[in-house]
């Protein structure tokens, strides 16, 4: 009965290695995908880490998240400004709601514009701090709040360049 045992052991140990756990039920949510481990990045005040993709250029910047329908989860935009003036954003053909933030040098927190809406008039509204900022970062509307991006709170960049 022992060797019985140690067989039955033995092959559910094997099962479960191979992939034989139950599946998940249709109406089960799916955790969201964690940010990659490399590339840029930064880590939000709750923790949260989110790939960043890097506007340095003046065409990058824009260009920013215009015509983009969706955001992947953990996902955003960090800009990269090197000339040291305030930099007030505009929501001209950007399809969805956006969390801007301005941050100073150590990456403070200045300013939120939360839930910016797209722009559906002529001219667009802009939205900022009247003071320096040399790094904005843009996430899906909404999310600041979630993830305790308020003024005074710290966004860490990882592997950003420059930064």
């Amino acid at each position: 009965m022992r060797a019985g045992a140690g067989v039955l052991l033995g092959t559910l140990v094997f099962l479960a290695a191979c992939g034989a756990a139950p599946k998940p039920s249709p109406n089960a949510e799916a955790a969201p995908a964690p940010a990659s481990a490399s590339g840029p990045r930064v880590v939000l005040p709750s923790g949260a880490v989110y790939a960043v993709e890097l506007a340095r250029t003046p065409e990058e910047q824009a260009q920013g998240l215009m015509y983009r329908e969706s955001l992947p989860p953990h996902a955003g935009m960090i800009f990269l400004f090197t000339d040291g003036g305030a930099h007030r954003f505009w929501m001209k053909n950007t399809m969805i709601p956006l969390d801007i933030v301005w941050l100073d040098p150590q990456g403070k927190v200045i300013f939120v514009s939360s839930n910016t809406p797209p722009c559906k008039s002529d001219p667009c509204p802009s939205y900022g701090p009247q003071t320096p900022a040399p790094t904005v970062l843009e996430i899906a509307g909404g999310l600041a709040a979630k993830e305790g991006i308020v003024v005074g709170a710290t966004v860490r960049q990882v592997d950003v360049p420059g930064r």
